[in-house]
């Protein structure tokens, strides 16, 4: 049985929580083909959100945590992950629902077709300005001309790796 890990940083996710666990549990339950572990990386949260993934770990084992000493930012958080997660893949998702946990399952069947570095982009970007919408494509329009690889627009973190990018990543950031 395949194992997935997700790594979820999370910083002040307290209000949050309690729905993205009910949707991880769907979504587990939907895909009972694969043991998962949920990893949270605390990255130094001042309110409650340490307490209540250390209530979930005693609840239930998948659910996970690291606890940073204080708030490093969500990339220094995911590169912790890194460090902990164990799956055969690993998908980065945001704690505040901004990435659909549901999304998880389409994702999987990319990977199991032998992509090792599977993305989610965003269609639709509920609740934005023109301006933040216009800026965004202004900004992805001026990387794309400052590199020669391709880069896809609105695709952020939310991705699954597979365990060999996150081997040649873990590489990559010790050298």
């Amino acid at each position: 049985m395949k194992k997935l890990s997700l790594i979820i940083p999370a910083y002040n996710e307290e209000e949050v929580l309690p729905q993205l666990i009910e949707r991880l549990n769907e979504v587990s339950q939907h895909l009972s083909n694969y043991q998962f572990q949920f990893l949270f990386i605390n990255d130094g949260s001042s309110d409650n959100t340490l307490e209540l993934l250390k209530e979930l770990n005693k609840k239930d084992k998948r659910m996970q945590y690291v606890d940073l000493s204080r708030n490093f930012g969500k990339e220094t958080a995911m590169l912790a992950g890194f460090d902990y997660a164990n799956g055969d893949g690993i998908v980065i998702l945001d704690a505040d629902l901004q990435h659909p946990p549901e999304v998880i399952e389409e994702m999987i069947n990319w990977w199991e077709q032998g992509y090792e570095d599977v993305y989610a982009v965003r269609k639709k970007r509920e609740g934005e300005t023109f301006f933040k919408i216009w800026t965004s494509k202004l900004y992805y329009k001026i990387v794309q001309k400052m590199t020669p690889e391709k880069v896809i627009p609105q695709a952020g973190d939310f991705r699954l790796l597979d365990k060999k990018c996150i081997y040649a990543l873990r590489q990559e950031v010790r050298t």
